[in-house]
């Protein structure tokens, strides 16, 4: 580990050393920093560990007390050395330690003309003293404090120090109860302190700050001695900064005029006369009497009474616990007035109640102890007690009067047996504790079953309102938003009364409750809003949905059928009117009842432009052609005019294919109902086919081919479903007709053979003779078998077989 060179600043005989504070100016290169340094300065009684305290604090290398060669001074006068690894540059100075028996009792001027010296040139004061003298006149170094206070306010201008007590070799005693302590001593100094005129009033806190830390023994708790200084260490880098031990320091010298300053403070001070503090009055009574204030001190600490109610109460309250440690206190005080009695009555009484405060001091972390037992359980019934009454069905305001009311005069009652008779200790902050934790609980519990109540109506208004909202939306006509509107005050209404009912027992003011009524409000408002603003958002699906339906449905929500007597263009704008009209509904929030032309705007530029463009024939602005609604606030527009032409714009051109589909299924239909020629290729036939008539009935054989051609024809025409192949068009028909027609004719020709085979193998005899009745016959089963053939259903790898005609 590093170490700093030090320099003997000031020796014994009160010489400042200056060409010593020169040369250490130099090395350390101290004109360098400016503004950027600090002075720390260690004071206290001789042989304390101050100079121990330094060298493991900032790494310093100052003499330290040889305890084997037994206690005397070490340090003598004020040595300087730079702290090694603390930015920005800290210098500290180790001061003789006071109340030495080298300088003896009358010559304690040093002590204070060093103790001064300090605090003029130090920002940051350590003042070392052992935990067990706290408390005491001499040890605690109320008089040096009391002198110097004085002494500085007449010699210097006002100047910021941090005053670090350091309490060596704590004891168990807490921190928390040593610190109040030292603080109200300096106070008290403070304020007895005579102080000039221009200074009568000005607080401590002026000319000083006032910390306190204390550290463990360096012999008996070496490792967490270490790690304590490790820590306040820390306290030490960046001091200057703002928050830091000095960050409000006032009047700082320029660092390169440091030694000047020093030597001019160190001259005032050796030239004033009234530094020199008076002897002590009447030091062998003080001296004994604190002897005996110490030894009972001692024996209550190992008073095995007191040592089990301590352990006791740290745990459990304690039954009589008042009662039981005022007796042991008692006790104790009687045995110092027993062996005191014979000294000085002033130092007597003084030192008894400096005993008083260490055994209440000592006691009262106890006393803490058992008030916090006392507050934690009212607090914990309290709890469970409330819970019950408002499981039981209790007004919320009623409960909780009730309970505090009953748990608070049991604190009272319990505290009062708590009391100590020497102490007039008050519980009023306890019992304040234990009524701001009642109310913040009750204030807790209010705020979560006011959340809970307003969640539950809050839901019920979801419930009630996001259904029919949507449904209505999704139905858009004329009357859904004053549908939307009536829905939304009857469910409001119905909620809010049932809500204020449930208010009642919470007994808030009318202001309060007002506001959660109008929030609730608000509430249903909103939630028709955001589903407004949600079905918005899917207009365009809506829109396509609504055209489908009323396109591809007739009026009794059939399925229409495209047969070419429907008026296409009519049913195509009544369904775009429909969608237009549920684009117009969605476009504004219309919760208000305020009438708006959005609807004729949007059918006037959308669905008739002919007559937009007549009715603004002296300009030629689209009146979409904005991004507001004109009577229609910007927070109340869920889809703007430009969106509107947008959304329309890709719903025509989204829908154009079903018309186009339903147009051509309608041509198809027409064209599928129409077989006969047109009239003059009638005409035609008859007259260009005349001659043709005439052989056909000049020769009758012809008419009999002809007929059987016809009936091979229509069988092809039933078996190959020639009008359904072309019902999906020419070339798909065509298509699919030459893969079919093949196998067709096959299977029908073999059809025919084995119909005109089966009669002479069923009765080879019989032969009757040709007629016309037969040959008519002959015609007729030749036609069924025809007829029969057409409707067979064949496939391609097999033949299904008929059954043979009867003989007539």
């Amino acid at each position: 580990m590093d170490k700093s060179s030090s320099t003997h600043l000031i020796d014994g005989d009160g010489t400042f050393n200056v060409s010593g504070i020169d040369n250490f100016m130099k090395e350390v290169k101290l004109s360098e920093c400016g503004l950027s340094y600090a002075v720390v300065s260690i004071m206290g009684p001789q042989s304390s560990g101050k100079s121990t305290l330094l060298n493991h604090l900032f790494r310093t290398n100052f003499r330290e007390m040889d305890a084997f060669k037994g206690r005397s001074q070490t340090t003598k006068g004020i040595w300087m050395a730079q702290c090694v690894g603390i930015e920005p540059c800290t210098l500290v100075m180790d001061l003789e330690g006071t109340d030495g028996r080298e300088r003896g009792e009358d010559d304690t001027a040093f002590e204070k003309q060093s103790a001064l010296f300090a605090l003029a040139v130090s920002d940051i004061v350590l003042i070392n003293m052992w935990c067990h003298d706290i408390g005491r006149e001499q040890a605690a170094n109320k008089p040096l404090l009391k002198t110097v206070f004085q002494v500085m306010m007449r010699l210097f201008s006002p100047r910021k120090t941090t005053l670090l007590f350091v309490i060596r070799d704590k004891t168990r005693t807490p921190l928390e109860n040593l610190e109040p302590v030292l603080r109200e001593d300096i106070q008290k100094i403070w304020d007895a302190v005579p102080k000039p005129e221009a200074h009568n009033g000005t607080p401590l806190s002026e000319f000083f700050n006032v910390e306190v830390v204390a550290l463990s023994s360096y012999e008996e708790k070496e490792e967490q001695f270490r790690e304590q200084v490790a820590s306040l260490r820390q306290r030490f880098f960046h001091s200057i900064a703002p928050g830091g031990l000095a960050g409000d320091r006032r009047a700082v010298v320029p660092a390169s005029g440091f030694s000047f300053s020093a030597q001019q403070i160190w001259k005032i001070i050796k030239e004033n006369k009234d530094l020199d503090l008076p002897a002590h009055k009447v030091m062998v009574a003080t001296v004994r009497c604190e002897e005996i204030s110490n030894e009972k001190f001692s024996s209550f600490i190992g008073n095995e009474e007191w040592l089990q109610l301590e352990e006791i109460v740290q745990s459990q309250p304690v039954p009589g616990f008042g009662r039981k440690l005022s007796s042991i206190l008692d006790v104790c005080l009687s045995e110092y007035d027993l062996e005191a009695t014979y000294f000085d009555e002033g130092v007597r009484s003084s030192k008894r109640k400096q005993l008083e405060e260490k055994l209440l001091q000592l006691v009262q972390p106890a006393y803490q102890f058992m008030l916090g037992h006392i507050r934690s359980g009212n607090l914990d019934r309290f709890k469970k007690a409330f819970d019950n009454a408002l499981n039981e069905g209790k007004g919320f305001a009623f409960a909780a009067r009730d309970c505090i009311k009953y748990f608070m005069s049991q604190f009272d009652e319990e505290s009062a047996d708590t009391n100590i008779d020497l102490a007039k200790w008050d519980a009023s902050r306890v019992r304040e504790k234990l009524q701001r934790d009642i109310d913040a609980h009750v204030a807790a519990v209010r705020a979560a079953k006011l959340s809970e109540l307003t969640t539950v109506y809050e839901a019920k208004l979801n419930e009630a309102l996001s259904g029919p909202v949507e449904a209505l939306l999704d139905g858009a006509s004329d009357d859904t938003w004053p549908a939307i509107r009536k829905l939304l005050r009857r469910e409001t209404e119905t909620a809010v009364a049932e809500f204020a009912s449930a208010l009642s027992g919470f007994e808030m003011d009318e202001e309060t409750r007002e506001k959660m009524i109008l929030r609730l409000k608000d509430r249903a408002r909103g939630l028709v809003e955001a589903k407004a603003k949600e079905e918005a958002g899917r207009v365009l699906i809506r829109m396509k949905d609504r055209f489908s339906t009323l396109f591809s449905h007739d009026s009794d929500s059939m399925p229409r059928v495209w047969t070419g007597k429907e008026d296409i263009r009519a049913i195509t704008k009544s369904a775009r009117s429909s969608s237009l009209k549920l684009l117009s509904v969605m476009a504004a929030i219309r919760l208000d009842d305020n009438a708006d032309a959005i609807e004729n705007t949007l059918s006037l530029a959308l669905v008739d432009p002919k007559a937009a463009a007549s009715t603004n024939k002296g300009t030629s602005v689209d009146p979409l052609a904005s991004s507001t609604w004109e009577e229609v606030p910007a927070s109340k527009t869920l889809i703007t005019p430009v969106q509107c032409k947008s959304l329309w714009r890709q719903f025509r051109t989204e829908t154009e294919y079903t018309v186009t589909q339903a147009i051509a299924a309608q041509e198809a239909s027409r064209r599928n109902n129409n077989w006969l020629p047109p009239p003059w290729a009638i005409v035609a036939l008859v007259v260009l086919g005349f001659n043709e008539f005439m052989t056909l009935l000049r020769n009758p054989l012809y008419l009999g081919v002809i007929f059987v051609a016809f009936l091979l024809i229509k069988a092809l025409w039933v078996q190959l479903d020639i009008t359904g192949e072309f019902r999906h068009g020419a070339l798909p028909g065509i298509l699919s007709i030459s893969t079919k027609l093949l196998p067709t004719v096959m299977n029908l020709l073999r059809k025919l053979a084995e119909e005109g085979q089966r009669p002479a193998h069923t009765d080879p005899q019989r032969n009757p003779p040709l007629t016309a009745q037969s040959f008519q016959s002959g015609t007729n089963n030749y036609s069924g078998i025809s007829s029969s053939a057409s409707s067979e259903v064949t496939s391609d790898n097999g033949t299904k077989h008929s059954k043979p005609p009867a003989h007539q």
